[in-house]
């Protein structure tokens, strides 16, 4: 295993959180900070040989240290720290440098910078940067803990919303249903009265016929009967022959 850190300045290593930070455009080391002595800034190298190059957080674990690197459109910040660092809080620090350098040199010298060309006047930056960071870590991990926070509280919100849209489309559907039904019930209800009145005239007509049919053989009774129609005249004769 490759040893971290050693040679002077470990009595000032015991007491900082933060080792060695740089940052680089690609593969190449821009600006760089350290008040150790030791082969991190090698192993560092190692790993920035080796990170791919979409924007992504990494953190290596190496002889009781960590590597922690931020990637972020074509730049590399990392950080050396204490293995006993929480991790968001040397990813806060890379945060805050990347940030400072972006305002700095955004579209500026950074893109063609050579090698180590940015450490003498940011060099002193990222030092400023882990001294805040060491001396504000309290207030970090809080604002750390509301982004959280918020950021859970978004995603909540998201996962209503898509369940509220979600539910909209199922009660447009059942809208659509409803509708669909509403109008098969009002078709159905028009061949209804239809057929009611169909069935009413038929019922009619038999009626008709029936009553016609009734009539008719009433009238056959009558003429037989009255052999024709002079039943009124032979009972009005028979009565002038009577005494």
């Amino acid at each position: 295993m490759v040893s971290v850190g050693g040679g002077t300045g470990d009595k000032q290593q015991e007491e900082g959180w933060f080792i060695y930070s740089f940052v680089a455009r690609g593969t190449i080391v821009l600006a760089e900070f350290t008040e150790y002595t030791g082969n991190f800034p090698a192993i560092a190298a190692q790993c920035l040989q080796r990170l791919p190059a979409s924007n992504n957080r990494y953190t290596y674990a190496c002889d009781h240290h960590t590597f922690n690197f931020l990637l972020h459109d074509g730049y590399v910040y990392c950080v050396v720290a204490k293995e006993s660092v929480p991790k968001h809080i040397s990813m806060a620090l890379l945060e805050r440098v990347k940030a400072d350098f972006k305002k700095r040199y955004g579209g500026g010298k950074a893109d063609t910078a050579i090698a180590k060309s940015l450490n003498k006047e940011f060099g002193s930056v990222i030092k400023e940067h882990m001294q805040f960071t060491i001396e504000h870590a309290d207030e970090i991990e809080k604002l750390l803990k509301v982004k959280a926070q918020i950021s859970e509280i978004k995603s909540i919100m998201f996962e209503n919303i898509e369940k509220a849209i979600d539910r909209g489309e199922k009660l447009n559907e059942l809208a659509e249903k409803t509708t669909d039904l509403h109008s098969q019930a009002q078709d159905f209800r028009k061949q209804g009265t239809k057929i009611r009145k169909k069935m009413w005239f038929h019922n009619m007509k038999i009626k008709l016929v029936i009553l016609g049919i009734l009539l008719l053989l009433v009238l056959i009774i009558w003429v037989s009967i009255c052999q024709g129609f002079n039943c009124t005249k032979q009972e009005d004769g028979n009565a002038n022959t009577e005494p």
